[in-house]
């Protein structure tokens, strides 16, 4: 790879509100077909509703930070094809694709659940996460759950 090159976490550029990358990273998450303004206004707006929700938290960036922060996986499964069998082996998760699968999984609940704006589904997540319930921290546990279970093949991981 040449000296110069930069990966694509590099190219972004911290929002325009709070100055944060991890807003640029969950707006574009949230972003289909290049529509980033729309995005961007769907994002703000779910905080906005979130920080209503939410009296007693001074600050917006505190919310979806902490939201992200309780939806992080520790440890995830990964297989691994030994012998003729597969195994399901648990491995620590690096600390980029923690953060990567937690917004993944808001902005995919989110997106699950039909019937009402995108910024109020989005709101909903975001205070559900920050409180340590809703389906993305569900999610996490179930994942962590796995990969104690299988704890017995963490041998084979490499």
């Amino acid at each position: 790879m040449p000296r110069n090159f930069k990966s694509t976490a590099d190219l972004q550029k911290p929002d325009p509100k709070f100055g944060s990358l991890l807003a640029t990273k969950i707006i574009n998450k949230i972003m289909l077909d290049g529509k980033k303004s729309t995005a961007q206004q769907i994002f703000y707006d779910a905080l906005d509703l979130a920080h209503k929700k939410l009296p007693d938290v001074e600050e917006q960036a505190e919310i979806f930070t902490k939201a992200i922060e309780n939806a992080r996986p520790l440890v995830e499964v990964r297989s691994k094809r030994v012998g003729g069998a597969n195994y399901q082996v648990p491995r620590e998760v690096k600390r980029s694709r923690q953060q990567s699968l937690a917004i993944r999984w808001i902005v995919d609940n989110s997106r699950k659940k039909k019937g009402k704006p995108m910024a109020l589904r989005l709101s909903e997540e975001f205070v559900d996460a920050f409180n340590g319930t809703g389906a993305s921290v569900q999610w996490k546990e179930n994942v962590h759950k796995m990969a104690e279970a299988n704890k017995a093949y963490a041998h084979y991981a490499r």
